[in-house]
């Protein structure tokens, strides 16, 4: 069975289980539930981390320089068990390294680590991918976390998503796992959109750019949640429509597009490392009422 690990502040409780560094439950120190729980009967995920891959690969197939490996949507990593590599009462971080069974769908050797901290009502998530390969690495990265729908203390209110920027980014749909070519109009309006759960019958709402670097998702006269996104240029929204919960999905990469190379250094917003080098990637959630 996983490890638990659980961090807390004055205002939070966070439990994170060694298989896939996988947020469990965020909950404030009342006693709610901010997070979603992971029933299977909608979806068993909670917060899983997205690596090497965002999204789905053509046929599950991920090609790197000309050689076929089988890939599953999201990648890797959501399914390995992470070494703890250190904790105290507020935080904690997780390590995966490349072996044999990574090398076998990747082939590439890496290290991730994901850091979860607490502090006050304030949860922040970090990872960090080093390239311990001779070559470059390339990868996709994204967050996939579950938040309450409705918020705590807020059944029947409109529930929303408004974007700092006031931005109205395009949206991209999917077809089978994969992009569908060009963007459709924005559903945001001066940065807002009520969230509705027939938004979500035809699968995930991506907004491959301009959605910028922060949002808050909130009920009308409730609770809301403020989130800062860091080295996270795309933003996905999703739910099994009529589950209560609605992801909210930071990303640097996507699914790749119908029709599109199935190399990985193809894929949209892919990120190539060099040899030694690391980069972080991370986002906080400030929860309030």
């Amino acid at each position: 069975m996983p490890d638990l690990v659980c961090i807390e502040s004055d205002g939070l409780s966070v439990e994170v289980s060694s298989l896939g560094a996988e947020m469990q439950s965020l909950r404030t120190k009342d006693g709610r539930d901010w997070g979603w729980h992971g029933d299977p009967a909608f979806w068993g995920g909670r917060s899983p981390i997205l690596f090497p891959i965002v999204g789905k690969a053509p046929d599950n197939r991920l090609m790197v320089d000309g050689q076929a490996y089988d890939m599953q949507q999201h990648g890797i990593a959501r399914r390995m068990e992470f070494r703890l590599v250190e904790s105290d009462a507020s935080s904690c971080l997780h390590e995966l390294t490349s072996s044999d069974a990574s090398k076998a769908v990747y082939p590439f050797d890496f290290r991730l680590t994901l850091g979860h901290a607490v502090e006050g009502a304030t949860l922040t998530l970090t990872a960090e991918v080093t390239n311990t390969d001779t070559r470059p690495l390339p990868f996709g990265l994204g967050f996939h976390p579950a938040f309450a729908w409705p918020l705590p203390g807020a059944e029947g209110r409109t529930h929303f998503v408004q974007l700092n920027n006031g931005g109205e980014p395009g949206l991209s749909r999917l077809d089978g796992g994969l992009r569908l070519p060009g963007l459709l109009p924005s559903p945001f309006a001066k940065g807002r959109l009520v969230l509705e759960h027939g938004l979500f019958e035809a699968d995930a709402m991506i907004f491959p750019e301009g959605a910028g670097a922060g949002l808050t998702y909130a009920a009308d006269g409730g609770p809301s949640l403020k989130f800062a996104f860091d080295n996270l240029p795309n933003l996905a929204l999703w739910q099994k429509p009529g589950a209560p919960f609605i992801c909210i999905e930071p990303w640097h990469g996507t699914a790749a597009e119908i029709g599109a190379s199935a190399e990985l250094e193809a894929r949209p917003y892919t990120v190539t490392l060099p040899a030694g080098e690391s980069a972080r990637f991370g986002f906080s959630v400030e929860i309030s009422g």
